[in-house]
């Protein structure tokens, strides 16, 4: 499993934000070496999950909408990637070959689930906060 650049640059965008005050997406990109291309896609995935938000014209920009002190790594992935499945297996709906063989669930099925338990309980356990003081880089 890869943390994608799309949500590495979210936690970027909510470090940078979390300094306070309103940013440019200019300032954003600079200060956290992200391509402005990409910074727009992200900041409306930030925003739509209530993250992030945007005001446009000419005072315009983007401020955080929320306390990374009641933000996760589990809550900036899930608004940028979406579920977050180990496997194919996992996801709602995947018909699995093994099933109705008269064993139940697959093994393997049941050790990914098991693991993906795990990952996603260590990705909510520790507030954004704790892990940007340690990441933080000067403005």
């Amino acid at each position: 499993m890869t943390i994608s650049r799309e949500t590495d640059y979210a936690i970027r965008i909510i470090r940078a934000l979390s300094r306070g005050g309103r940013k440019k997406i200019d300032d954003i990109c600079q200060c956290e070496h992200i391509p402005r291309q990409f910074s727009y896609k992200i900041l409306k995935k930030l925003e739509k999950s209530g993250m992030v938000q945007i005001s446009r014209g000419a005072g315009g920009g983007y401020v955080l909408a929320a306390d990374t002190r009641d933000l996760t790594l589990f809550d900036v992935f899930k608004s940028i990637e979406g579920d977050l499945l180990l496997s194919d297996c996992l996801g709602h709906g995947f018909d699995c070959p093994m099933r109705g063989r008269g064993k139940g669930i697959c093994g393997v099925h049941k050790e990914l689930n098991r693991i993906q338990g795990l990952l996603l309980g260590h990705l909510r356990e520790k507030p954004l906060a704790e892990i940007l003081q340690y990441a933080d880089i000067p403005a």
